[in-house]
């Protein structure tokens, strides 16, 4: 299996200094995220989850999956969890045209005033894959957005990864102020709902707090 990075090193968050990677450390704070939702199968059971904890979360939905699941979106807001732009088509910067990717990411707002004209634009944005190019983040800084990144990848989406090992992968990073990555997706649904009850309990204990970005 090739090696991967679970704790994203001081280094690479020096070279992106207007991406955030983590918040301060000082409130006993933790900031889980999730990608590529929302959809049926796996996201009521995250906020359901999330609920039973009363820990709020960051969801970073796909503006498709928005457009075929408006009330699950809808849910997700009701109950207090925050959500960003991760683009319509779930686009990888690296091969995509910036004009391209740009208009993508406008589909998706477009996705969110479908669903209730009023609703707030979301100043949170995700690039998929952790993937854009220097153009496409000046570009959609200047639009008004923060491109949230983060500093512990559960890798809960990776079918070499087991259950155990998502779960140790984020319990050995995870810290205040850390930005966690877990996926509301088919591919990641059954590591990391392996991961999540337990690091939930481990959370708990410690007595952090889990909130929206």
């Amino acid at each position: 299996m090739k090696p991967y990075l679970v704790k994203m090193p001081k280094l690479v968050q020096r070279m992106f200094p207007k991406r955030v990677w983590a918040f301060s450390d000082k409130n006993n704070t933790v900031y889980l995220t999730f990608d590529d939702g929302p959809i049926p199968e796996v996201t009521p059971w995250v906020l359901s989850l999330l609920k039973e904890h009363n820990a709020k979360a960051t969801f970073f939905c796909i503006g498709e999956n928005i457009t075929k699941h408006p009330d699950i979106f809808e849910r997700i807001i009701s109950e207090g969890h925050s959500f960003g732009n991760h683009t319509f088509h779930h686009l990888n910067g690296w091969k995509t045209e910036t004009l391209d990717y740009l208009k993508d990411c406008e589909l998706f707002e477009e996705a969110i005033s479908k669903v209730d004209p009023k609703m707030m634009k979301s100043p949170l944005f995700r690039p998929p894959y952790g993937r854009l190019n220097s153009k496409q983040s000046r570009q959609i800084q200047n639009k008004g957005y923060k491109i949230i990144m983060w500093d512990v990848l559960s890798y809960d989406y990776n079918s070499n990864v087991s259950e155990e090992k998502c779960l140790q992968n984020v319990l050995k990073a995870i810290q205040p102020g850390s930005i966690v990555v877990f996926h509301d997706s088919l591919k990641a649904a059954n590591n990391m709902k392996y991961a999540l009850p337990k690091l939930l309990k481990f959370i708990e204990n410690k007595g952090w707090k889990c909130e929206a970005i």
